[in-house]
């Protein structure tokens, strides 16, 4: 499945793209559906691009338009590479449960918790993982952030990719941020900056056991303030290296700190993990359920490090969903 009604419509057909490319054609009969940004489920063109091509980013826009069950008719199986609302949020899960269709990764209840970065957060500190501290609001009207720290990160509460989010520096810029997030979600999240390191894991279930990664650093290089949508994908200022110097109790307490939220929400197949490592504390940023999946993406290539190719690892969760 690629594509999809959210903000990181063009990510899915990117991550679509590299699972295409790599799936094993001796075991596996794939077949591509997409999902237009206005909701249409279509079987694309062959001509359809799942690839960056000139900085141009791909989108779902023609092919032979069907209807759900029509798409579904004789698969065995769905690899739902939809990230964000309407593919990662639990309402795909939700209809695949309702067709009695097997799925690739989490279920209804764990995409939904993790999808809302406010009622995650909220299981993540009852099971004794740090957060940063923050504020739910769904106006930019009256807004009191007077006990936050600056910077501040505003962001949508649902959502993905950093579309949307803000770094605010002064209390005159959180209206508009705020009003920037509710483009994208009716829910914000405002934050206190986490100044330390984008440390981030992989989590595979192995035998049905949670399973830790080596980690990664993210460093963002140029004028980028933060992790924003462009230093991930479209300018190639984003340079992943591995923490080897972490103190080893603190390498292991972030890959413990992975697994232990991967099982709080109940997650299944795969999930990415993301923390900050500041002054000493590991606090965790998020959980993601449906991670970026093209072949550079952190969580084919921590998992690449580990031994498991990116072949070998689309192999393992169609083989785990089943």
């Amino acid at each position: 499945m690629a594509g999809g009604q959210s903000s990181e419509h063009e990510i899915s057909c990117v991550s679509a793209g590299g699972v295409l490319s790599a799936i094993d054609r001796t075991r596996f009969e794939p077949v591509l559906i997409g999902i237009t940004k206005q909701g249409q489920w279509v079987i694309p063109d062959e001509n359809q691009t799942l690839a960056i091509v000139g900085g141009v980013l791909p989108e779902i826009i023609g092919g032979e338009e069907v209807l759900a069950e029509e798409a579904m008719d004789g698969l065995d199986i769905l690899f739902p590479i939809l990230h964000g609302p309407y593919g990662e949020d639990g309402t795909f899960q939700g209809l695949c449960e309702m067709l009695g269709m097997a799925y690739v990764g989490s279920g209804v209840l764990a995409s939904a918790i993790a999808m809302d970065k406010s009622f995650a957060k909220s299981i993540f500190a009852a099971h004794g993982l740090s957060v940063a501290q923050g504020i739910v609001v769904k106006s930019s009207d009256n807004i009191d952030v007077s006990h936050l720290k600056f910077p501040l990160f505003v962001k949508p509460s649902s959502g993905g990719s950093s579309r949307g989010t803000t770094k605010v520096k002064n209390e005159g810029d959180v209206k508009s941020a705020v009003d920037e997030a509710l483009k994208f979600d009716s829910k914000v999240l405002i934050e206190t900056a986490i100044v330390g390191r984008e440390i981030e894991c992989a989590v595979l279930e192995i035998n049905g056991v949670a399973t830790a990664s080596p980690l990664a650093e993210i460093k963002i290089l140029g004028n980028h303030e933060f992790y924003d949508f462009e230093a991930k994908y479209l300018d190639g200022s984003t340079q992943i290296v591995s923490p080897d110097d972490l103190p080893d109790e603190v390498y292991k307490g972030i890959q413990q700190s992975a697994v232990k939220a991967f099982q709080a929400l109940g997650c299944k197949g795969l999930a990415r993990v993301d923390f900050f490592y500041a002054d000493g504390a590991i606090v965790i940023n998020e959980i993601n359920t449906m991670p970026g999946f093209t072949q550079t993406s952190v969580f084919p290539k921590l998992w690449e490090e580990a031994g498991t190719s990116y072949r070998a690892l689309i192999t393992l969760l169609i083989e785990n969903a089943f």
